[in-house]
Protein backbone atom coordinates (compact mmCIF):
# COMPACT_ATOMS: atom_id res chain seq x y z
CA UNK A 1 0.00 0.00 0.00
CA UNK A 2 2.81 2.16 0.76
CA UNK A 3 4.30 2.06 -2.48
CA UNK A 4 0.85 2.27 -4.50
CA UNK A 5 0.50 5.31 -2.24
CA UNK A 6 -3.01 3.88 -1.13
CA UNK A 7 -2.20 3.25 2.85
CA UNK A 8 -4.57 5.21 5.05
CA UNK A 9 -2.30 6.32 7.39
CA UNK A 10 0.57 7.62 5.72
CA UNK A 11 0.69 11.57 4.37
CA UNK A 12 2.49 13.03 1.66
CA UNK A 13 2.89 16.97 1.32
CA UNK A 14 4.50 18.01 -1.54
CA UNK A 15 4.17 21.13 -3.99
CA UNK A 16 1.13 20.74 -6.39
CA UNK A 17 3.69 21.41 -9.31
CA UNK A 18 7.38 21.94 -9.58
CA UNK A 19 8.58 25.64 -8.84
CA UNK A 20 5.04 26.24 -7.05
CA UNK A 21 4.80 26.45 -2.97
CA UNK A 22 2.92 24.30 -0.87
CA UNK A 23 -0.22 26.47 -0.25
CA UNK A 24 -2.09 27.09 2.89
CA UNK A 25 -5.10 24.63 1.77
CA UNK A 26 -2.90 22.06 1.42
CA UNK A 27 -1.60 22.19 4.85
CA UNK A 28 -5.46 22.92 6.33
CA UNK A 29 -6.19 19.11 4.48
CA UNK A 30 -2.76 17.75 6.16
CA UNK A 31 -4.17 19.05 9.45
CA UNK A 32 -7.56 17.12 9.22
CA UNK A 33 -5.70 14.30 8.55
CA UNK A 34 -3.49 14.99 11.63
CA UNK A 35 -6.47 14.95 13.69
CA UNK A 36 -7.94 11.39 12.68
CA UNK A 37 -7.21 8.58 14.36
CA UNK A 38 -5.24 5.96 12.44
CA UNK A 39 -7.26 3.31 10.83
CA UNK A 40 -4.82 0.65 10.74
CA UNK A 41 -4.43 0.97 14.55
CA UNK A 42 -0.89 2.09 14.63
CA UNK A 43 1.07 5.01 13.70
CA UNK A 44 0.24 7.70 11.26
CA UNK A 45 3.25 9.03 9.59
CA UNK A 46 3.72 11.96 7.64
CA UNK A 47 5.91 13.06 5.20
CA UNK A 48 6.32 16.97 4.01
CA UNK A 49 9.21 17.51 1.08
CA UNK A 50 10.49 19.88 1.02
CA UNK A 51 9.43 21.77 3.77
CA UNK A 52 10.69 25.29 2.89
CA UNK A 53 8.57 25.15 -0.18
CA UNK A 54 5.55 25.95 2.19
CA UNK A 55 4.90 29.42 2.17
CA UNK A 56 4.35 31.59 5.28
CA UNK A 57 0.72 31.41 5.66
CA UNK A 58 1.19 27.80 4.73
CA UNK A 59 4.13 27.36 7.65
CA UNK A 60 2.18 29.50 10.17
CA UNK A 61 -1.39 26.83 9.85
CA UNK A 62 0.90 23.90 10.15
CA UNK A 63 2.71 24.69 13.85
CA UNK A 64 -0.10 23.84 15.78
CA UNK A 65 0.49 20.39 14.41
CA UNK A 66 3.94 20.32 15.39
CA UNK A 67 3.87 21.74 18.75
CA UNK A 68 0.59 19.24 19.79
CA UNK A 69 0.38 16.39 17.14
CA UNK A 70 -2.73 13.80 17.77
CA UNK A 71 -1.33 10.66 19.27
CA UNK A 72 0.63 8.41 17.18
CA UNK A 73 1.38 10.83 14.45
CA UNK A 74 5.03 11.52 13.36
CA UNK A 75 5.95 14.32 11.27
CA UNK A 76 8.93 13.91 9.07
CA UNK A 77 9.82 17.24 7.96
CA UNK A 78 12.40 17.17 4.96
CA UNK A 79 14.69 20.43 3.89
CA UNK A 80 17.50 20.62 1.69
CA UNK A 81 17.84 24.06 2.56
CA UNK A 82 16.80 25.16 6.22
CA UNK A 83 18.68 28.04 6.52
CA UNK A 84 15.30 29.43 5.26
CA UNK A 85 12.51 27.60 7.06
CA UNK A 86 10.76 29.79 9.76
CA UNK A 87 12.25 30.25 13.22
CA UNK A 88 9.36 29.16 14.73
CA UNK A 89 8.75 25.69 12.45
CA UNK A 90 12.81 24.72 13.54
CA UNK A 91 12.29 25.51 16.79
CA UNK A 92 9.13 22.90 17.04
CA UNK A 93 11.23 20.06 15.12
CA UNK A 94 13.94 17.48 16.19
CA UNK A 95 17.19 18.15 13.94
CA UNK A 96 18.24 15.47 12.50
CA UNK A 97 21.52 15.46 10.02
CA UNK A 98 21.85 13.46 6.71
CA UNK A 99 24.94 13.47 5.71
CA UNK A 100 26.08 12.64 1.95
CA UNK A 101 27.88 9.34 1.41
CA UNK A 102 31.20 8.95 -0.25
CA UNK A 103 31.58 9.58 -4.37
CA UNK A 104 32.69 6.04 -4.60
CA UNK A 105 30.26 4.74 -2.83
CA UNK A 106 27.21 6.61 -4.25
CA UNK A 107 28.29 5.36 -7.83
CA UNK A 108 28.32 1.96 -6.79
CA UNK A 109 24.57 2.50 -5.33
CA UNK A 110 23.80 3.88 -8.74
CA UNK A 111 24.99 1.22 -10.29
CA UNK A 112 22.50 -0.88 -9.05
CA UNK A 113 19.86 1.75 -9.00
CA UNK A 114 20.37 2.95 -12.80
CA UNK A 115 21.71 -0.11 -13.98
CA UNK A 116 20.66 0.24 -17.78
CA UNK A 117 22.53 4.48 -17.10
CA UNK A 118 26.62 4.20 -19.04
CA UNK A 119 29.34 4.62 -15.87
CA UNK A 120 29.71 8.14 -17.29
CA UNK A 121 25.63 8.67 -17.23
CA UNK A 122 25.95 7.87 -13.55
CA UNK A 123 28.72 10.21 -12.57
CA UNK A 124 27.03 12.99 -14.94
CA UNK A 125 24.00 12.27 -12.54
CA UNK A 126 25.64 12.39 -9.71
CA UNK A 127 27.74 15.25 -10.23
CA UNK A 128 24.42 17.32 -11.08
CA UNK A 129 22.74 15.99 -7.91
CA UNK A 130 25.57 17.47 -6.11
CA UNK A 131 26.86 14.49 -4.70
CA UNK A 132 23.19 12.81 -3.63
CA UNK A 133 22.04 9.20 -5.14
CA UNK A 134 18.80 9.56 -4.33
CA UNK A 135 18.79 13.28 -5.96
CA UNK A 136 20.54 11.81 -8.88
CA UNK A 137 17.90 9.04 -9.66
CA UNK A 138 15.28 11.44 -9.47
CA UNK A 139 16.90 13.40 -11.86
CA UNK A 140 17.34 10.76 -14.31
CA UNK A 141 13.37 10.15 -13.89
CA UNK A 142 13.00 13.90 -14.67
CA UNK A 143 15.21 13.44 -17.74
CA UNK A 144 17.22 16.60 -16.03
CA UNK A 145 20.49 15.01 -18.28
CA UNK A 146 18.33 15.88 -21.65
CA UNK A 147 17.07 18.79 -20.64
CA UNK A 148 20.53 19.98 -19.90
CA UNK A 149 21.94 18.87 -23.02
CA UNK A 150 19.07 20.97 -25.11
CA UNK A 151 20.01 23.94 -22.84
CA UNK A 152 23.94 23.79 -23.35
CA UNK A 153 23.37 23.30 -27.05
CA UNK A 154 21.41 26.56 -26.58
CA UNK A 155 23.89 28.04 -24.99
CA UNK A 156 26.68 27.18 -27.78
CA UNK A 157 24.40 28.47 -30.41
CA UNK A 158 23.69 31.88 -28.74
CA UNK A 159 27.20 32.79 -28.53
CA UNK A 160 27.67 31.94 -31.75
CA UNK A 161 24.63 33.90 -33.08
CA UNK A 162 22.73 31.18 -34.23
CA UNK A 163 19.76 31.53 -32.27
CA UNK A 164 17.85 34.47 -30.38
CA UNK A 165 17.26 34.94 -26.37
CA UNK A 166 13.71 34.87 -27.17
CA UNK A 167 13.72 31.63 -29.20
CA UNK A 168 15.70 30.09 -26.45
CA UNK A 169 13.49 31.45 -23.82
CA UNK A 170 10.05 29.93 -25.76
CA UNK A 171 12.13 26.46 -26.29
CA UNK A 172 12.85 25.96 -22.61
CA UNK A 173 9.48 26.36 -21.31
CA UNK A 174 9.18 22.71 -19.77
CA UNK A 175 12.84 23.13 -17.71
CA UNK A 176 12.08 23.86 -14.53
CA UNK A 177 13.58 27.63 -13.51
CA UNK A 178 15.11 26.45 -10.38
CA UNK A 179 17.52 23.84 -12.20
CA UNK A 180 18.64 26.96 -15.10
CA UNK A 181 19.67 29.30 -13.04
CA UNK A 182 21.20 26.80 -10.65
CA UNK A 183 23.11 25.35 -14.27
CA UNK A 184 24.46 29.54 -15.05
CA UNK A 185 24.95 30.02 -11.49
CA UNK A 186 27.13 26.90 -11.34
CA UNK A 187 28.53 28.01 -14.80
CA UNK A 188 29.47 31.56 -13.68
CA UNK A 189 31.31 30.12 -10.71
CA UNK A 190 33.44 28.04 -12.88
CA UNK A 191 34.30 30.77 -15.17
CA UNK A 192 35.64 33.06 -12.08
CA UNK A 193 37.85 30.16 -10.73
CA UNK A 194 39.12 29.22 -14.24
CA UNK A 195 39.72 32.91 -14.52
CA UNK A 196 41.72 33.20 -11.30
CA UNK A 197 43.40 29.57 -11.17
CA UNK A 198 44.20 28.44 -14.91
CA UNK A 199 42.94 25.29 -13.68
CA UNK A 200 41.52 22.93 -16.58
CA UNK A 201 40.47 20.21 -13.96
CA UNK A 202 37.86 22.64 -12.46
CA UNK A 203 36.06 23.40 -15.90
CA UNK A 204 33.25 21.42 -14.65
CA UNK A 205 31.33 18.23 -16.69
CA UNK A 206 32.87 18.05 -20.27
CA UNK A 207 29.95 19.34 -22.14
CA UNK A 208 30.34 23.03 -21.03
CA UNK A 209 34.18 22.85 -20.53
CA UNK A 210 35.33 24.58 -23.68
CA UNK A 211 32.12 27.31 -23.44
CA UNK A 212 33.45 27.86 -19.99
CA UNK A 213 37.47 28.29 -20.79
CA UNK A 214 36.11 30.90 -23.96
CA UNK A 215 34.12 32.91 -21.88
CA UNK A 216 37.19 33.13 -19.37
CA UNK A 217 39.84 34.33 -22.02
CA UNK A 218 36.81 36.50 -23.41
CA UNK A 219 35.40 38.14 -20.46
CA UNK A 220 36.22 40.36 -17.88
CA UNK A 221 36.50 39.62 -14.27
CA UNK A 222 33.78 42.41 -13.38
CA UNK A 223 31.23 41.14 -16.07
CA UNK A 224 31.49 37.85 -14.70
CA UNK A 225 30.84 38.96 -10.90
CA UNK A 226 27.82 41.50 -12.31
CA UNK A 227 26.04 38.23 -14.02
CA UNK A 228 26.78 36.15 -11.15
CA UNK A 229 25.14 38.60 -8.51
CA UNK A 230 22.24 39.20 -11.22
CA UNK A 231 22.04 35.21 -11.32
CA UNK A 232 21.74 34.37 -7.85
CA UNK A 233 19.41 37.82 -7.18
CA UNK A 234 16.38 35.83 -9.54
CA UNK A 235 17.41 32.26 -8.32
CA UNK A 236 16.33 34.21 -4.88
CA UNK A 237 13.06 34.94 -6.23
CA UNK A 238 12.75 31.71 -7.93
CA UNK A 239 12.69 30.14 -4.93
CA UNK A 240 10.61 32.76 -3.00
CA UNK A 241 7.92 31.28 -5.28
CA UNK A 242 7.31 35.37 -6.22
CA UNK A 243 5.05 35.75 -9.61
CA UNK A 244 7.52 35.76 -12.43
CA UNK A 245 7.55 36.24 -16.08
CA UNK A 246 9.29 33.26 -16.96
CA UNK A 247 10.39 34.39 -20.99
CA UNK A 248 11.19 37.82 -20.21
CA UNK A 249 13.30 37.07 -17.15
CA UNK A 250 15.11 34.02 -19.34
CA UNK A 251 15.78 36.31 -21.95
CA UNK A 252 16.99 38.84 -19.81
CA UNK A 253 19.51 35.83 -18.42
CA UNK A 254 20.29 35.11 -22.04
CA UNK A 255 20.96 38.64 -23.18
CA UNK A 256 23.67 39.47 -20.35
CA UNK A 257 25.11 35.44 -21.01
CA UNK A 258 25.17 36.59 -24.95
CA UNK A 259 27.31 39.61 -23.65
CA UNK A 260 29.90 38.48 -21.84
CA UNK A 261 32.47 38.21 -24.44
CA UNK A 262 34.13 41.57 -25.02
CA UNK A 263 35.60 44.10 -23.26
CA UNK A 264 33.08 46.42 -20.40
Amino acid sequence: MLVAGSHPDNYVLEPEEADKPIKVDQVRDLVSFVVQTAQMGGRKVVLVEPVEAMNVNAANALLKSLEEPSGNTVLLLVSHQPSRLLPTVKSRCVQQACPLPGEQMSLDWLSGALPDCTAEERFELLTLAAGSPLLAVSLHAQGVREQRALVVEGVKKLLKQQQSATQLAEGWKDIPLLLLFDWFCDWSHLILRYQMTQDEEGLGLGDMRKVVQYLAQKSTRGKVLDIQDWVLAQRQKVMSKANLNRVLLLEALLVQWAGLPGQA
